[in-house]
């Protein structure tokens, strides 16, 4: 006797809901200097400087690279110690999004996403370098966001209104 199969076929994916999915995680830029080697004053906890910031760029309909930028100096004194700069990226597949989630996504959740490639990849040149490892801290992507939709809020209040020509 024979079994038959009386459950349905799985149900086809819904084509409207909304999909985040990352493609490719990969280092867009790199560059790592020491200008005085391992010889700088190793008794000396440097001062460490770091720049963050994020963009996006729609590279074809429903793909977005997202760059995170991180800029690093260590100073001991006066002396650089070492600098490094990094564009940690990534080409994610988005669509079915409203304009604000959306906005929320390229500037939250894949900055987020990629910050742990981010970490692992600073740690690790530093090492390289001849230096005790540099972990980068936690960022709240959320607070640059709600940053940046403030102040471009108050830009355009500012912006004077447009006049029309007849």
């Amino acid at each position: 006797m024979t079994e038959q199969n009386t459950q349905n076929p799985p149900p086809a994916a819904d084509q409207s809901a909304p999909v985040v999915n990352p493609q490719a995680v990969y280092i867009k830029d790199c560059s790592f200097e020491a200008p005085n080697g391992p010889f700088v004053n190793a008794q000396t906890n440097p001062q460490v400087n770091l720049n963050l910031s994020t963009r996006a760029t729609a590279l074809a309909q429903d793909v977005h690279e997202i760059v995170v930028q991180v800029n690093l100096e260590a100073k001991a004194g006066d002396k650089v110690v070492w600098l490094l700069e990094l564009q940690q990226a990534g080409a994610f597949l988005i669509r079915n999004l409203s304009a604000g989630d959306l906005a929320q996504v390229v500037s939250i959740v894949a900055p987020n996403y990629l910050m742990s490639f981010a970490r692992a990849t600073v740690s690790e040149l530093v090492v390289k370098g001849g230096f005790p490892p540099f972990l980068l801290p936690l960022v709240t992507f959320e607070a640059l966001h709600a940053r940046a939709q403030q102040q471009a809020a108050q830009q355009a209040a500012a912006a004077p209104p447009a006049s029309s020509v007849n």
